[in-house]
C-alpha cells in the first residue's frame, strides 16, 4: 500500500500574488513522490510568508506538523529543506515528530537527507544552520539599506499610507487627508479614538486590512500622529535627527503644520496617563455629572431594556443605585433631563460669548529662543568634527542643552494642544439644540462640563408623572 505524504510548499515573497512559485514546488515535489510510489494526500502551501522572522505563524507548517503527530500523514516532502524551516527550533520541532515516529518518510528535491536517521539530521541542523546565517545577513544588508534611505528622507517602498494617493505615496489624497484632519480636530474637541475607529470601521476608512472585522485601536491612533503628517521622517518609530540637530524630511507632501501635529500627539499622550478607573468612555449625557438630591451621591444611566423604537416608555433614565453606594431613592427619565440641560448650557455659552472675546496667541512666543538653541547645538557638534573642541568639552557641554531643548519641546506642544483644542471646540453657543445632540457623546459632555459642575435632581414625590424641571438643579462654574 502506497505511503500517505504531505507536500510542503513555501515562499517568502509573492509581490505580484499569483503564486507561480508555489505551484513550481509543488509540481517538481508531485513528480518526487510519484518517483518512490508515495501518494501525495495533502498540499500544504505557505505563500508569500517567512519561515526566518520569529514573529510570523505560518499557519499550514504548523497543520502539517499536528497531521504528523496525529498519523494523518506518513511522511513529508518538500522543494528544499530551507522551505520548511530557516529557524533551528522549526526543525527540532520536526525532528521531534521523527522520533516520535520512526517510520516516517522524508525527502526533498534538491538534496538527499533522511530526518530519519542520526547523520541525516545533522546534517538538516548544519544546512538549516547555514540557511539562518544567509536570512540574518540578508536582514542586515537590508536594514542598512533602509537606515540609508530613511537618512535620505526617501521612503522604504510598500503601499502608500493612509493619508497619500496610492499610485503616487509622496502626493497627498484630498479626501483621506481631509477625513485625517476632521478626526485630528474631534480628538482635540475631546472625542475618543474608539468612537472615531468605530466611524472609520462604519465607513471604510483608514485602510483597513483586508479581512479584518474590526479596525485596531492603534491602527486609528498612528494614523492620526503618525510624523509623515508633517514631513518627518522616522525609522522604526523613532523620528530622524540630521547632523544639524532637524528632523529629517522626507520627499513626500505634509498634510499637518508642526503646531497641528504636535497639538494632536500631545492630546493623544494626556489621555494615555488618565488614571485607572477614570474611564472617558460614556453612554449618557450626564452619567457621573448628575448627583442625587437626598445622598449626593453620583447618578447613572440606565438603559430600559424594555424599550423598543416606537415604544411610549423611557429608553433610559438617571437612576440613584445602591451599588455605587447612594440612597436609591431618586430616578428620573433621562431624555427630558438631557434636553433641559442642553439648552440651558447652550444659553449660558451663547450669552458668554456675546460678551467676552478670548483672544488666541498665534505663535509659540519662546520660539526664537528654542531656534537659537538648536542653532547652538549643531554648531558645537560641527565645531568639534572641525577639531576646534574636544569630544570631551562636547560631552560636558552638550547633555545641559539637550534638556534645555527637550523641555521647551514639551513646553512648545502643551502650547498648541491647548491653542488648537480651543479651537477644535469652538463657541458651543453657536450649536442648536439638534446639532448638539448629533455630536459624539464625549463632544456633548466636555460641552456640557465646561459650564457645570454637577447637576442635581431632587426627588420627584409619590404619583408625580409630569417632568418638573425645578426639580432638576444645575450647579453653574
Amino acid at each position: 500500500m502506497a505511503r500517505k505524504v504531505g507536500i510542503y510548499t513555501r515562499i517568502s515573497r509573492d509581490d505580484e500574488g499569483d503564486a507561480l512559485g508555489v505551484a513550481r514546488q509543488r509540481t517538481d515535489c508531485e513528480r518526487l513522490a510519484d518517483l518512490r510510489t508515495w501518494q501525495p494526500v495533502k498540499i500544504y502551501e505557505d505563500n508569500d510568508v517567512s519561515a526566518f522572522k520569529r514573529n510570523v505563524v505560518r499557519d499550514e507548517f504548523e497543520l502539517m506538523l499536528k497531521d504528523l503527530r496525529a498519523g494523518l500523514i506518513d511522511g513529508v516532502v518538500a522543494y528544499d529543506l530551507d522551505r520548511l524551516a530557516r529557524q533551528p527550533r522549526d526543525l527540532e520541532r520536526l525532528i521531534e515528530i521523527f522520533d516520535e515516529r520512526p517510520r516516517l518518510e522524508f525527502a526533498t528535491v534538491t538534496n538527499d537527507v533522511n530526518l530519519g536517521t542520526a547523520d541525516g539530521r545533522t546534517m538538516a541542523r548544519v544546512m538549516v544552520a547555514f540557511a539562518n546565517k544567509s536570512s540574518h545577513d540578508t536582514s542586515r544588508r537590508i536594514k542598512r539599506k533602509h537606515l540609508e534611505l530613511a537618512q535620505q528622507g526617501k521612503a522604504n517602498g510598500g503601499p502608500a499610507p493612509y493619508g497619500w494617493l496610492k499610485d503616487d505615496r509622496n502626493k497627498v489624497d484630498p479626501e483621506a487627508a481631509k477625513h485625517i484632519r476632521e478626526a485630528q480636530k474631534e480628538v482635540l474637541a475631546g472625542v475618543r479614538i474608539g468612537t472615531i475607529r468605530t466611524r472609520w470601521q462604519e465607513q471604510g476608512l483608514g485602510n483597513p486590512r483586508q479581512g479584518t472585522k474590526r479596525m485596531a485601536h492603534h491602527h486609528v491612533e498612528h494614523i492620526l500622529t503618525n510624523p509623515r503628517l508633517v514631513g518627518y521622517r522616522a525609522y522604526h518609530g523613532e523620528i530622524l535627527h540630521g547632523d544639524d540637530g532637524q528632523p529629517v524630511m522626507g520627499e513626500w507632501d505634509p498634510i499637518n503644520t508642526v503646531e497641528e501635529w504636535e497639538a494632536v500627539c500631545a492630546a493623544i499622550a494626556e489621555r494615555k496617563q488618565t488614571k485607572a478607573g477614570q474611564s472617558l468612555a460614556r453612554r449618557y449625557l450626564l452619567s457621573g455629572i448628575a448627583r442625587c438630591g437626598l445622598c449626593k451621591s453620583k447618578i447613572r444611566g440606565q438603559v430600559n431594556h424594555q424599550w423598543k423604537p416606537g415604544s411610549k416608555g423611557a429608553q433610559y433614565k438617571y437612576q440613584c443605585s445602591k451599588v455605587n453606594g447612594g440612597c436609591g431613592k431618586v430616578g428620573r427619565v433621562g431624555e427630558p433631563v438631557d434636553k433641559l440641560i442642553a439648552r440651558l448650557v447652550l444659553e449660558e455659552q451663547r450669552e458668554k460669548a456675546a460678551t467676552t472675546g478670548v483672544p488666541v496667541e498665534a505663535r509659540w512666543p519662546r520660539e526664537r529662543e528654542l531656534e537659537d538653541l538648536l542653532q547652538d547645538i549643531a554648531q558645537l557638534i560641527e565645531a568639534e568634527k572641525a577639531k576646534t573642541i574636544t569630544v570631551s568639552t562636547l560631552l560636558q557641554l552638550l547633555p545641559a542643552k539637550e534638556q534645555e531643548r527637550e523641555a521647551l519641546k514639551v513646553e512648545r506642544s502643551r502650547f498648541y494642544k491647548e491653542q488648537k483644542q480651543a479651537e477644535a471646540k469652538g463657541n458651543a453657543g453657536d450649536l442648536t439644540e439638534e446639532e448638539f445632540f448629533a455630536l459624539p457623546i464625549e463632544r456633548q459632555r466636555e460641552i456640557v462640563l465646561h459650564s457645570l459642575t454637577a447637576v442635581v435632581i431632587h426627588p420627584a414625590g409619590r404619583g408625580k408623572r409630569k417632568f418638573d424641571p425645578d426639580l432638576i438643579d444645575p450647579v453653574w462654574r
